[in-house]
This record gives structure tokens, C-alpha cells and sequence, in this order.
């Protein structure tokens, strides 16, 4: 009986290990059998790319002034408000002068007598009828009063507060009626030509910015294409504690879209190469510090090594490692495995079909980051 038992036994495990197998045959078989990985590919394409810097910064008026009374008095009127385009030396608001008006014509009184008796005693001097000492003391008496009648006179020209330059009003602090001390503001003046923009860049980019250097300013609030700007300045010396340096951008506004205070995205285009093989950044697979691309070989992907160079607008430029005749997968690429089966489910693999692949980087970019050669 016991002998029997142990043949049962053995005859079931017998029995299981084959069910095993050919479960595990089944699986392999369904393994080998799993559907293509839907893909979209693409041709690289071929067009000029350019090497950019990329930050942001707010816009600022390049010149600014704050006008301040020069003479204590009441405000008798404004003549310009908020807004207002003016010129240099344009009257903004006029003070009280009375007082300063009677004392200015006080002194050109004295002023007159003085210049009377003066003329009067050189024709003495000249006879020998007034001494040197009389004459010079006349002199100078004339000359420290044509002194208090300019500065009286100057005085009573500050009654008259003036534009110190061109601009805008952007700020008004006073009404009419109001008394004014010395030194008290009353308007802010904003020269919106031209406008400026302050990057700071690190040190390892001081080689590749210069004066003269093209940027484009993208900028949120107006919506529409970049606007052109240029590199006018770059400052000499490094932060030492920061490890940047200063870059001014200028940019003209002659139709005053922009405004001082607006939020920037700004590129500097530092170098181009002009024809170069590009394809989607998407595209690329980073592992490991390696960089790679799939293409489909009769149906297959495989896992090509690229060396890149330049990236702008979302392309890439692609220095070995693709030609200009593989179909690059675009999308679906993600968690592919090499080797693997892929169906290409867009009907052509032309860039025409894809619009970022249409995208040659012919203008500079705007964004965080800076486009580096890898």
C-alpha cells in the first residue's frame, strides 16, 4: 500500500512539471507575439540654428527724474498730468512769485542807482576828482548787486517749474493750492526712449556675450512676436559674490507698446550655423549620461548614440550619429525598448507633417536657460 502511494506521488509531480512547461511555452509564445508599440516618426531636417542665452528681467526706463520744487511757494497751476509727453525744459506747474517778483524788481532799482553813480564817478575819476579807493569801493558794490539781481531773477525763473527731460509724467504729487517747501516733490519724469532690460549672466557665458550682439524680448503682457532688441553694454567685472556679470539690453519702442515695469523673456543670439541636420528635442533619450535617438529599420527600433550641438526652438542640432534619411520616432519614443516591434501610424514621415519638425530655429528663443553646445 505504502509503495503505491509513493508511485501516486511521484506520478502527480510528474504530471504538474509538464503542466509547467507548457504554461511557460504559452507564455513565451505570448511574449513573442506582443503588438507593435504605436510610433510617430519624422525626417530630420536641415536649416540654420543658432546658439542663445536665455533670462529674464524687468523692462526700466533708461533715464528717470524726480522734479522737486526749487523755491518754497503756493501752486498756482499745472500744466501737464499723468501721461503727457513733454520736453526738456517745458513749463509742468506754476508757483506763487509775488514775493519774489517785488524783491527782484527792488533790487534792479538799486541795481540802476548804483550803475548811475558808478558811471557818474568815473567821469570824476577821470578828472582826478574822486580817489581810487572810492571808486573801486563803487565797483565792487555794482558787482555784488548785479549778483543778488541774477540770483533774485533766477529765483523767480524757479516759480516756473520745468521738464529736466525728455519723457512722460508718470507721477504727479501735487494739487493747486498746495504749499510747497524747497526740495518737495512734485513730479516724476520717465524717458521711454530708450527702454532697457538687465541680465545677469554667469561667468562661464562672459566669452560668448559682446556689445552689438542681436536679442529678442518676448513679452507676456503684449502677446505677438518677439521684439528686436540689442546688446549695448556689457560690464567689465564679475560679482564676486553672485559669480555674474551685468549685460544691457536697450530696446526701441517708438509706437510706446512697452512699458517700464513689464516682465521679459530675453535671448541673446551668440553664434549661428547656418544648414545644420536638426531634429525635436522631445526626440532625444537620455540614460546615463548618454544621449540617443530611435529610428525604425523595417519595423524595428533601434537605439542610435547622437552627438548634439546647439538647441534652439525646440530643435536640436544633431552633429553624428543620424541621417538626414532615418525616420526619427517623435513620439512614443518614451520607455521604448531597443529592439522592439513599432507600428508607424502617421502617413508620411515628411517634416510637413510634423509642425515642430518645420521649426528650422531661424530667430532667437526666449526662456529660462541657455542653449549650450553638449
Amino acid at each position: 500500500m505504502s509503495f503505491d502511494r509513493r508511485g501516486l506521488l511521484v506520478l502527480v509531480s510528474a504530471l504538474l512539471v509538464v503542466a509547467c512547461g507548457r504554461l511557460d511555452e504559452e507564455s513565451a509564445g505570448d511574449e513573442d507575439e506582443s503588438p507593435p508599440v504605436p510610433v510617430e516618426v519624422a525626417k530630420p531636417t536641415r536649416g540654420d540654428i543658432h546658439a542663445v542665452y536665455s533670462g529674464t528681467a524687468p523692462i526700466e526706463a533708461f533715464s528717470e527724474a524726480d522734479v522737486v520744487a526749487k523755491v518754497a511757494g503756493e501752486v498756482r497751476a499745472i500744466e501737464v498730468e499723468e501721461g503727457d509727453t513733454v520736453a526738456r525744459g517745458q513749463i509742468l506747474a506754476r508757483l506763487d512769485g509775488d514775493r519774489l517778483r517785488l524783491e527782484l524788481n527792488e533790487t534792479k532799482a538799486r541795481l540802476e542807482k548804483l550803475r548811475r553813480d558808478f558811471a557818474r564817478n568815473g567821469d570824476l575819476r577821470s578828472k582826478g576828482l574822486v580817489s581810487a579807493g572810492d571808486f573801486e569801493k563803487i565797483k565792487y558794490d555794482m558787482e555784488a548787486l548785479e549778483a543778488a539781481y541774477n540770483l533774485a531773477r533766477l529765483e523767480l525763473d524757479y516759480t516756473s517749474i520745468r521738464a529736466p527731460i525728455d519723457g512722460v509724467v508718470s507721477e504727479r504729487f501735487i494739487k493747486v493750492g498746495n504749499t510747497l517747501a524747497v526740495n518737495d516733490p512734485v513730479f516724476t519724469v520717465t524717458g521711454l526712449d530708450p527702454l532697457v532690460a538687465y541680465l545677469h549672466a554667469p561667468e562661464r557665458e562672459f566669452s560668448n556675450i559682446r556689445p552689438g550682439q542681436p536679442a529678442a524680448l518676448q513679452i507676456d503682457a503684449l502677446g505677438g512676436p518677439p521684439v528686436a532688441a540689442s546688446v549695448t553694454r556689457v560690464s567689465p567685472v564679475v560679482d564676486p559674490v553672485s559669480g555674474t556679470f551685468k549685460i544691457t539690453i536697450e530696446i526701441s519702442d517708438p509706437d510706446r507698446r512697452i512699458k517700464p515695469g513689464m516682465f521679459a523673456r530675453i535671448g541673446i543670439v551668440y553664434d549661428s550655423r547656418a544648414d545644420r541636420l536638426q531634429i525635436p528635442r522631445s526626440a532625444l533619450v537620455e540614460d546615463l549620461g548618454e544621449t540617443s535617438a530611435y529610428v525604425v529599420v523595417d519595423g524595428i527600433a533601434v537605439r542610435k548614440r547622437v552627438e548634439v550641438g546647439y538647441s534652439n526652438r525646440g530643435q536640436v542640432e544633431i552633429l553624428g550619429g543620424i541621417d538626414a534619411d532615418d525616420d526619427v520616432i517623435v513620439i512614443g519614443q518614451a520607455g521604448l525598448k531597443p529592439d522592439a516591434a513599432v507600428k508607424i501610424i502617421n502617413s508620411e514621415t515628411s517634416h510637413a507633417d510634423n509642425p515642430a519638425l518645420a521649426e528650422s530655429g531661424t530667430t532667437a528663443a526666449s526662456g529660462g536657460g541657455s542653449a549650450t553646445t553638449d
